[in-house]
């Protein structure tokens, strides 16, 4: 077991060795920017499920009986109360007296970020990134479930079936899902199929034929970047360099019905595989994205690999973080020092959201006593509602 544990560290391009998936996770090189990154993404995937409650109602707040009911299927661990009031930059209580119940509502700052947001989506063009969506896929047809578990991903609108699908009846339609009974397909009408884009990646191959390299390795070529300390063989660095120069269909061209069993068929299949799941991280507007979620387009972009270990082979092109219980796939060449390098609206208020997240209650009680200072609150007072004050602030940040 230790042995093929270590042997598992080492990259291993096409032959890895036999390992159980939980081994070939754990011996991955890790890169401690992505972690770090991903450390701060615990709390806030679960601060956005909470927002999306709250912009969903009519009055902009719900209940804090509601929100407790909902706590385990938000993974509210200490409930819902405790939740609330670790981010009191992000949400505030308030309570109703005619409906006898506290109401949780976001705080200004927090609506603010939520409209820019908003206002971001709306105004990029998501229905070219549904186009792009569709035309990966053979049938150029996917099922609208998929979408929905995306829509943050790739940007759109959260009304998207009515902002974007609804009103492009030229580009896209709906249709009942022969497979799955009252679900839809999100399908490209027929005079959309003669659209012809051109992958991500290609961006970069163009900026690197202008510099003095060989063309030639550069056609199916993809930027790489490993992480820090990785050990890389010259073994490794052979076969990497023979895998760049391998030709393949890109993630926008017909494949036909699958490729041969042969040695070279399997590496082309996989090949192709990488380039589906790069364009498909490079429309996310954070260039990430979790594997749970991408899997769902595995049948549809015609991968029949794991995806998961088609990440954990290529981890010069990917990142697998495994942080918050949950795996998170990064583009790695988009990112430099934890940060996207070509940000954009959405990504941009999706920080500042994430900023008012980390600092939790940090500061939030020295405001508290500067202020009933100011106001000549009673000293025994404000020394009890200090210390209590003080106490929460650890307790959370504990």
């Amino acid at each position: 077991m230790a042995v093929g544990a270590a042997a598992a560290r080492l990259p291993t391009l096409f032959c890895r060795l036999k390992t159980t998936s939980a081994q070939y996770v754990a011996a991955r090189p890790i890169d401690h920017t992505f972690e770090k990154l991903m450390d701060g993404y615990k709390h806030f995937l679960k601060v956005l499920a909470v927002q999306d409650l709250i912009l969903a109602s009519p009055a902009a707040s719900i209940p804090l009986p509601l929100l407790s009911t909902a706590a385990p299927c938000l993974r509210l661990s200490r409930g819902a109360s405790h939740f609330v009031r670790a981010f009191p930059r992000v949400f505030s209580l308030l309570y109703d007296p005619s409906a006898a119940q506290p109401l949780v509502r976001l705080t200004p700052a927090a609506s603010r970020i939520a409209s820019d947001e908003s206002a971001a989506a709306s105004a990029t063009d998501a229905a070219d990134r549904l186009r792009r969506l569709l035309c990966m896929t053979s049938s150029r047809s996917v099922p609208l479930r998929a979408v929905f578990r995306v829509w943050r991903e790739l940007g759109l609108p959260d009304d998207f079936e009515d902002s974007v699908i609804a009103r492009n009846p030229t580009v896209f339609t709906l249709r009942a899902n022969p497979r799955e009974r009252n679900t839809h397909q999100l399908e490209l009408v027929e005079q959309s199929h003669t659209l012809n884009f051109t992958p991500a990646v290609e961006q970069w191959r163009v900026q690197e034929r202008s510099r003095a390299e060989p063309k030639q390795e550069l056609k199916f070529a993809f930027k790489l970047g490993f992480p820090p300390g990785m050990r890389l063989t010259k073994t490794y660095r052979t076969r990497t360099k023979e895998w760049q120069q391998l030709p393949y269909p890109g993630p926008y061209d017909d494949c036909g019905g699958g490729g041969a069993r042969s040695k070279a068929g399997m590496q082309e299949l996989e090949k192709r595989a990488v380039g589906m799941a790069h364009e498909f991280l490079s429309l996310t507007v954070e260039k990430m994205v979790e594997v749970e979620k991408i899997s769902h387009f595995r049948k549809w972009f015609g991968i029949n690999l794991n995806i998961r270990d088609l990440f954990l082979d290529h981890p010069g092109i990917f990142y697998l973080s495994t942080k918050g219980k949950r795996h998170t796939v990064f583009l790695r060449e988009a990112y430099g020092r934890g940060r996207l390098i070509e940000p954009n609206a959405i990504y941009e208020a999706r920080r500042r959201l994430l900023q008012l997240v980390l600092m939790r209650r940090r500061g939030m009680c020295e405001a508290v006593s500067v202020e009933k200072r100011s106001l000549g609150v009673e000293e025994d007072m404000e020394v009890g509602e200090e210390e209590g004050c003080s106490s929460d602030s650890e307790d959370i940040c504990s």
